[in-house]
């Protein structure tokens, strides 16, 4: 019989092999300062594209003033205790109703943490007799969530609708047996590469297929279609979608989520979700400095124009420059290299130490091995000088990597060479 610490500690993550080396500069590192296209690390100002602020509502004054005015009135106590309990007040209800009208559903939900509320919505929707179908690239909580159905859970190739039509078939015919019901559950915007959930060929197939619909649409929120209602928006698609998702943490730039449904569908998962029944409310400063950034979303769209500008200056720049994007087609801006991990740190130790741009790094199990993903997300709180300087240092960084620049063989010696040090 093993300890199970002792077990634990002997493990190496694909992730938690790097922490001896990594942590606090690759991974974990600290930003300082406002937030905006330009922070501080490791002692120097740099240029950020690793912050999810579509819309540069993080720093926006309006925003700051109502964030503040509203935990001074209320504090971040209020209100105590579950929504079911203690929790409820007008304003939550205000905001439920408003994100609801805005994607165009009946109702809405407020959820405490975006990934917390799709592992329970998945959780609440589905028992044993029913079949979940999802994208294979589907987000880590659609994965969690679909972990807890008792039932049987099929996947179907990225984006692949002859894929998905293949595994709908098969979950008809388990669902003629069981009696249960089929739940296809994607993304409007995938959040690693950049592409978009093919929303309408799916909801096409419903013709053909007895499915209810559930989108995660994270970065689609604020950021696509005419309004910002969403990639189902932009798509027009978006009745098609039987149950919407949509997250603070990104183009509100705060902290929470929502769900948006029909008025019993809604009025089920608020009795039905136990990541909601059984945790305290969100708080009302939250709450209300949400009212005020889906206010700024839905009147000032200068603000998502903005966004677009800088997205199509650094993601044609960078492609006129000869780099992959892949297949992206949203402000999430993947550039695909070639190397290993070692080279991907000197690579971005160089970056964020010489050139001033900080940018995150994507490595094996998230992408292929022998692939570097540098993941860039663009905001409307950038400026197009930021967009030139990081794409020279693109040309820079490429150039020396071609040139085999960044190989070592102890990742120690990449620390020494850009004086990085790692906090344990």
């Amino acid at each position: 019989m093993a300890d199970l610490f002792e077990r634990i500690l002997k493990r190496r993550t694909p992730l938690g092999q790097f922490q001896e080396f990594a942590h606090g500069y690759f991974s974990f590192p600290e930003l300082e300062g406002e937030i905006g296209p330009e922070m501080y690390f490791n002692g120097k100002k740099v240029i950020v594209w690793s912050v999810n602020s579509y819309l540069g509502l993080a720093n926006h004054p309006e925003v700051r003033k109502t964030d503040a005015e509203a935990a001074a009135q209320w504090g971040l106590a209020y209100p105590m205790g579950s929504r079911m309990m203690t929790g409820e007040t007008k304003y939550h209800r205000q905001l439920e109703q408003q994100l609801a009208e805005f994607v165009g559903k009946e109702a809405g939900y407020l959820l405490n943490y975006g990934y917390q509320g799709m592992v329970s919505i998945i959780d609440a929707l589905l028992d044993r007799h029913d079949v979940v179908v999802l994208d294979s690239e589907s987000h880590a909580c659609i994965y969690d969530g679909s972990r807890l159905h008792f039932g049987r859970r099929l996947t179907f190739e990225h984006n692949n609708m002859e894929s998905l039509e293949k595994q709908l078939q098969t979950a008809t015919n388990i669902v003629e047996k069981t009696g249960g019901g089929i739940l296809v559950v994607t993304e409007g915007v995938f959040g690693m590469a950049g592409d978009l959930g093919k929303l309408d060929k799916i909801v096409a197939l419903k013709d053909k297929y007895n499915f209810r619909l559930l989108v995660d649409d994270a970065h689609g929120f604020g950021t696509m279609g005419k309004t910002g209602a969403g990639t189902g928006e932009h798509l027009g698609v978006q009745d098609g979608i039987d149950v919407y998702f949509g997250t603070f943490a990104k183009s509100m730039a705060a902290i929470g989520a929502f769900v948006a449904s029909s008025k019993p569908i809604i009025h089920y998962l608020r009795y039905t979700m136990r990541s909601q029944i059984f945790a305290k409310s969100l708080p009302l400063p939250i709450v209300i400095g949400a009212l005020k950034r889906l206010e700024l979303l839905k009147t000032k769209p200068e603000l998502r124009e903005k966004l677009w500008t800088i997205v199509n200056a650094l993601q044609s720049g960078l492609r006129e420059a000869g780099f992959d994007l892949g297949r992206t087609e949203s402000p999430v801006t993947p550039v695909h290299l070639k190397g290993d991990p070692y080279e991907a740190a000197a690579l971005i130790a160089d970056l964020r130490e010489n050139h001033g741009i900080f940018c995150s790094g994507v490595l094996y199990p998230v992408v292929p091995k022998g692939v570097l993903l540098l993941r860039l997300i663009p905001t409307a709180a950038h400026e197009l000088e930021h967009v030139e300087k990081t794409i020279e240092a693109f040309k820079a960084i490429r150039d020396k990597l071609e040139r085999g620049e960044y190989k070592f063989e102890n990742p120690m010696d990449i620390l020494k060479k850009y004086n990085i040090k790692i906090r344990l």
